[in-house]
Parts: structure tokens; C-alpha cells; sequence
């Protein structure tokens, strides 16, 4: 099931056009990189890595709570138009 909602995810899914925030954060990322030796270049990398991965999975999850959200009022609503099903 994980695989089908990541599909529907992926296909669903648009991301977003770059906002003024994202804009800020590249252009402070870039400022920093040129302050910063080779080492702490690649921590700054993996962190913002992390970052992006975890902005990722937040998003995947809230994916999954509204489709099953959805799920579940699609049952609630078939139920109510069958009053011959238990509630």
C-alpha cells in the first residue's frame, strides 16, 4: 500500500514555484559556501540535505493523513446513502 500512495503522491504532487523565503535561504546557502573550507562546506551540504529530506517526509505524511481522511468520509458518505449497512 505504501508504494500505491507514494505513486499517488508523485503524481499528484506539484511543487511549488520558488517563493521569496526559498530565494533568501539560496542566496544566504551561496553566501556562506564561499566563507567556508572544504570540511564544514560539506556539513553545511548534509545538513541542508537533512533538511530537505525531512521537509520531504513531512509532506509525504500529511499526503497520507488527508488521503486517509478521504478514505474515510468516502465510507462514512457511502454508509449514510446505505442505511442497510452498519455504522
Amino acid at each position: 500500500m505504501k508504494y500505491i500512495l507514494q505513486a499517488l503522491y508523485h503524481r499528484f504532487y506539484s511543487k511549488p514555484i520558488a517563493t521569496p523565503q526559498a530565494q533568501r535561504i539560496e542566496a544566504n546557502h551561496r553566501a556562506l559556501i564561499t566563507h567556508l573550507n572544504k570540511g564544514d562546506r560539506k556539513l553545511v551540504l548534509r545538513i541542508i540535505d537533512d533538511k530537505d529530506q525531512l521537509i520531504n517526509d513531512i509532506s509525504f505524511d500529511s499526503f497520507i493523513s488527508g488521503f486517509e481522511l478521504a478514505w474515510k468520509l468516502a465510507k462514512e458518505l457511502d454508509r449514510y446513502d446505505r442505511p442497510d449497512l452498519p455504522r
